[in-house]
């Protein structure tokens, strides 16, 4: 089989590599440029740096590699929507927003229809499993502790059954680089990539400098409509947040909810944070939809410890039921899990 392995430069996707060819495939490195190219520092997988570890990496294992331009496919679908979501009173995912408009739509498109291969790889701690009559589960890594497949729940059956993720069967990190130093691979001790990773300090200064509306100064009120004081601009507070307010009532006050219309914070007490009901946007499921209404465990931020809940679908998204009250920011993934499978997931709305 002809795989393309989507290669960051990185260690996992360099193994990655490493065990398909193993396995006898044929394969293909291919790196995504996301960042300018002028951009030759170390924090983006996207940037000059990391498409030279990319290619060292490739030919240490003497596979075909491929430099593709997807920075303005990048720039549109992740950064514009990461400091727009900003301006919305959102706390966006960019991960979530990478994988699905870069990796799972532009990249594998052009995997399939342009280059001829047969399936896609990536260096994601998730798995895929695959049904008798052919079709795929995607499911939580071995690994819990480097487990993605949060960050994956939007992808469907067109891209599951054209996708391989051999990391996610692996043990733990330490295996992942012994089998790089097993195969020579300067990757083996480089250290992992942060989040954000196309933002290399404060992502205030970043978002300000994109967005500025954002950051214009608002009122702070009391969930009783009081006005407590002025805050900075919304774009700088999420929901939950208690520092960094500038205002002393003599209790600590949280972030409850961002008003952009109104430009406004509305803080509370500690005992004021978490709902138990939230609406979903943009619903996506991996297999099948479960049905209109169905009991789930949820996931309500990367890595986070998965809650019964149930959801209730509409023509407009659907509602989520906790049956334990959790404090979540807009823009935020919920992912619905059964067991280790990912069923699917939505976008958490301010509404």
């Amino acid at each position: 089989m002809k795989v393309f392995v989507a290669m960051s430069g990185g260690v996992d996707s360099s193994v990655a590599a490493a065990l398909l060819q193993e396995r006898g495939h044929e394969v293909v490195g291919v790196w995504m440029r996301l960042a300018p190219a002028a951009d030759t520092g170390p924090r983006c997988c996207g940037t000059f740096e990391a498409g030279e570890d990319a290619r060292r990496a490739a030919a240490v294992l003497g596979i075909p590699f491929y430099a593709l331009n997807y920075e303005d496919v990048f720039g549109r679908n992740v950064v514009d929507r990461f400091v727009g979501a900003y301006a919305e009173g959102e706390t966006p995912n960019p991960c979530v927003a990478c994988n699905q408009y870069v990796k799972f739509e532009a990249l594998l498109g052009d995997v399939l229809a342009k280059f001829g291969g047969d399936a896609l790889a990536t260096g994601h701690y998730a798995r895929v499993t695959r049904d008798p009559d052919g079709g795929a589960r995607l499911r939580r890594a071995t690994d819990a502790q480097k487990d993605q497949s949060y960050a994956l729940y939007m992808l469907g059956q067109r891209h599951l059954r054209r996708l391989l993720l051999p990391i996610g069967e692996l043990a733990d990190k330490a295996e992942t680089r012994r089998i790089a130093a097993r195969h020579g691979l300067a990757t083996a001790t480089k250290p992992d990539s942060q989040d954000i990773c196309f933002i290399g300090g404060d992502y205030r200064d970043f978002a300000r400098r994109r967005v500025p509306d954002a950051f214009v100064p608002g009122p702070i009120r009391s969930s009783e409509g009081a006005e407590l004081g002025m805050h900075e601009g919304i774009g700088a507070y999420t929901v939950g947040q208690r520092e960094g307010l500038g205002i002393a009532t003599g209790e600590r006050l949280y972030v409850l909810r961002i008003e952009p219309s109104a430009r406004a914070l509305v803080v509370g007490g500690r005992d004021e944070l978490g709902r138990t009901r939230y609406r979903l946007r943009d619903l996506r499921f991996t297999v099948t939809t479960p049905g209109a209404a169905f009991d789930i465990e949820v996931a309500l931020r990367y890595r986070g410890t998965p809650v019964s809940a149930e959801v209730r679908l509409d023509e407009r998204g659907a509602d989520l039921l906790l049956h334990e009250p959790a404090t979540v920011s807009p823009g935020q993934a919920a992912v619905f899990y059964r067991g280790d499978e990912v069923v699917g997931g939505g976008i958490v709305t301010s509404s």
